[in-house]
Parts: structure tokens; sequence; C-alpha cells
């Protein structure tokens, strides 16, 4: 027989009851056959239920009269102050309300952690009690690709400008100087904690840092002096290293003139793929082997080459994110924390590997009622290259700013919709439920559609209430 669990009849004072299952049927006249079978729960920590309180997935930013942050709502709470209009909504993303009455300025210290990377970050506010705050944001990775095609447009400028003197020798750099997709990573993280900071009383900011030794990452075996001997170590220069190592044979697959007797150095990848000149990255060629590549006739297959720029990203800006950050914010504690300390911690809670579970444990977080992720993107707010013509092609770049652009929010009909595209100059928006091309006239503008995009779940209908929409 199975043995029954032993029902520990003391229940602790701050415990939540756990709902007995047993009064439904009875209101009913089941059988007594039926009510066997339906036992109540042990009152152990394990089946202890959550209160309603736990269901709310969801916080809202509640703001003062002067616009400073309180202590967040829920959905209801947010709901009835709207529609006895005690508040307004003054933000979309995410959803924030500002009450429109005095009130206390009773707050609780609250803590932001900051899951700092490449092209995603963690963030989560979190209190003594609840999490106010969880965020995954995924970062652009297109600016290499936008500063070289902007660089394609500004030589073909210049070169019409022959007559000019050159300008390349006279722009100074600062010793602080980063590369701008480097540059706008740090930016993005910088703007996001401020516009937390200003949605939330965040008394104290924790990053997380990480330096990485790449040489140690290719080979785990690496040893002192083996530092200071490279891949190039005793050549003379790139070309003669990648010859020697090929051993000066040709390493195309499919070699058709075996017979040419000059090499080449190729990037196997090119520069759309992000290509270096490190030594993995080049190859050795015949001469006719590589026209007959770039001609497309013996093409070479694309290969997959593992790159180092989240490591290196975080090893430069590190330091340089914690110091702007104490900058910024002096009346606040900033403190940083490593990896290792955000794996411990994140192993011990038993929880998986995720970018906002790293932002929770980084901010203190252990047994706090969690509230739901919300997950957002990074665009490219002004995107003058949009129009195509039936082929495909640019015909000319867009040289004036329209006043709607994708991702915006507008009401068409007494419904919402997000714009998809715009043409026909600007006076017609093509949104992205229907489908339709509609006139800028027939449609009212509700949001911009901000650099940091993300879908807000709906929440309580504002129409008629201060504030607009939802």
């Amino acid at each position: 027989m199975q043995k029954l669990e032993r029902r520990n009849t003391y229940t602790p004072t701050g415990a939540p009851q756990a709902h007995g299952n047993c009064d439904p049927v009875i209101k009913h006249g089941h059988n007594v056959q039926v009510l066997q079978s339906l036992k109540t729960l042990s009152n152990n920590s394990d089946v202890d239920q959550q209160p309603k309180e736990a269901e709310q997935d969801l916080r809202v930013p509640v703001l003062n009269m002067r616009g400073r942050p309180l202590m967040p709502t829920g959905p209801a709470k947010a709901r009835h102050l709207l529609e006895k209009c005690k508040a307004k909504v003054v933000s979309r993303k995410p959803f924030t309300i500002q009450l429109l009455y005095a009130s206390g300025e009773t707050k609780q210290d609250a803590t932001l952690g900051v899951d700092s990377g490449y092209n995603h970050i963690g963030i989560s506010a979190a209190s003594n009690k609840k999490e106010l705050m969880s965020l995954e944001i995924n970062l652009r990775t297109d600016i290499p690709r936008k500063l070289q095609e902007k660089k394609m447009y500004r030589r073909n400028r210049r070169n019409r400008k022959w007559h000019r003197s050159a300008r390349f020798d006279n722009r100074g750099r600062e010793d602080s100087w980063f590369a701008p997709s480097i540059q706008h990573k740090l930016n993005s993280h910088i703007r996001i904690v401020k516009k937390i900071r200003q949605l939330l009383p965040v008394t104290k900011i924790v990053v997380e840092v990480a330096n990485f030794d790449i040489q140690k990452i290719k080979n785990p075996l690496i040893r002192g002096k083996q530092y200071q001997k490279g891949e190039k170590f005793g050549f003379w220069n790139l070309r003669e290293y990648v010859l020697h190592r090929d051993s000066y044979n040709c390493q195309h697959p499919g070699c058709k003139h075996k017979k040419d007797k000059v090499l080449v150095v190729h990037h196997i990848n090119g520069k759309s793929e992000g290509a270096t000149d490190r030594p993995r990255e080049l190859i050795t060629l015949h001469e006719k082997c590589h026209k007959d590549h770039h001609n497309d006739k013996n093409t070479l297959p694309k290969v997959k080459i593992k790159q180092f720029k989240p490591e290196t990203f975080m090893t430069i800006v590190r330091w340089k994110l914690v110091n702007k950050l104490r900058e910024l914010f002096p009346d606040i504690q900033v403190e940083h924390t490593y990896g290792y300390v955000t794996k411990h911690k994140r192993i011990r809670q038993k929880l998986p590997k995720s970018h906002s579970n790293d932002a929770f444990v980084i901010a203190d977080g252990d047994s706090q009622q969690r509230c739901k992720t919300i997950l957002s993107k990074q665009i490219r707010r002004n995107n003058r290259g949009i129009q195509l013509n039936r082929k495909g092609f640019k015909p000319s770049i867009r040289r004036q700013r329209y006043n709607l652009q994708p991702k915006d929010i507008v009401r068409y009909n007494n419904r919402e919709y997000r714009v998809k595209g715009v043409h026909c100059k600007g006076s017609r928006v093509i949104l992205s439920v229907i489908k339709k091309s509609i006139a800028v006239k027939k449609i009212e503008l509700i949001y911009y559609g901000k650099s940091f995009f993300h879908p807000v779940p709906p929440l309580v209908k504002t129409s008629g209430f201060p504030g607009g929409v939802l």
C-alpha cells in the first residue's frame, strides 16, 4: 500500500493559505465516493498557494504630480485611477501613468541590475518583496554596415570636389575615443538606465563587468612568454605567414589551375560578413582561381569564422560604463559585479540561463515575486532608403523626413494599427494588419515608434480619459 504523507497541522502565520477543493463538490451534492477522492493539501511550504497578487505579472510605473517616480502599481489599480480621472497616461512603452492629485513620497529601496552585453541587455529592477521591471533588449547590429554605406556616399561626394584641399589629416581624436559601433552600444546602455531611472525609484545600480583574454580563449594552454609569440612570430609580414602556413599550395577545393605559379592571399569572407586581416580569415589561392571566384565561375564556399566582438566590447567598455553611470547619478550607489558571481547565484536559485534571470540575480534578487519579462528590440527610427521601385532597386535616396515612419502607432476607423511603410512621397501609409494603403489625412497619430520598440500588451482602454488611448 502507498504510504500517506504525514500531515502537518501547524500553519505559519505569514504563509499563504492552501485552498481546499471539497467545498464546490459539497455544494453541488455529489456522492461520498467523489468526496473521498478529493483531499486537501498539506500545509507545508512546497504546496503553499500564492495569493491572487502572484497572478499579476505586470507592473505599471507611477509618477507623482511633479513627474517624480513612485512605487509601481498593478493593472487593476491603474485602471481605477484612470476611470476616476485621478491619473493620466504619459507613456505607452512601457505603460506609465501620472497622478493628478497630491500624494505621499513614501518609497521602497529598489536595486537595478544591468546584464550588459554586445547584442543583448538584461534589465531587472527589484525591491525587497517584488520585482518591479524585467526587460530583455536586442541591440542593433547593422551599425558597421551603415557606416560603410555612409563612407561610400561621402567619398563619392568628395571626389566631385577634387579642387578642395585634403582634409584627412586635420581631424584629431580624443583619448577616450571609441569606434562608432562601440560608442553606439555604450550610449544605448546609458539611455536605457536613464529611462528606467525616470520611471522607478532606483536607489542602487549594479552592473556586471567582464574582462576576456582572447589569447586564452583561442589557446587554453597558453602560458607566460607564449603571449609574446603569436601566430606570425618569426615572419616578416602577414602574407609570408599565410603562404608558409598553406605550404605554398592553393587551398581551393575545386582548383582547376594547378599549373599556375602565381599565388595570392584571399579573404574567405567579404566586407559584408565582417572580414578582417586575421590569419584565420586568409587563405592561399592561385591567381586564376582568385579571379574565377570573383567572377562567380568557381566560387569558394562560405566559412563561418568565430568572431570575438562581444568579448572585445565587454573588455573595452566595462569601466567606461560604470564610471559614466557614477558621473550621471552621483546620488545613487553604483556598484559592479562579475560573471562568475552571477552564475553562482543563478545556479543556486535553479534559474535557467537568460538575460532577464541574470539581471534579476545581479539586482540582489532571491525570493522576490517575479514579473513578466518584456522583450524589446532596438530599431532604426529614421530610415531614408525604404522606397523601392517595382524591380527592387532604389532609384534615389529620399532626402526629406516624413511625418510618419514605420512602427508608429496610429488610429484609423477608431482602431489602432502600426505603420508598416510610407509611400507616395509621404502622403500615404500602409498599415500592418489590414495591409492597405491609407491617406495620411485619414489617420490620427497616437505614438511615435522610438528606437527601442516592443509590443505593448493591452492593459486598459483609456478612451475618453486623460492621456489618450492605449
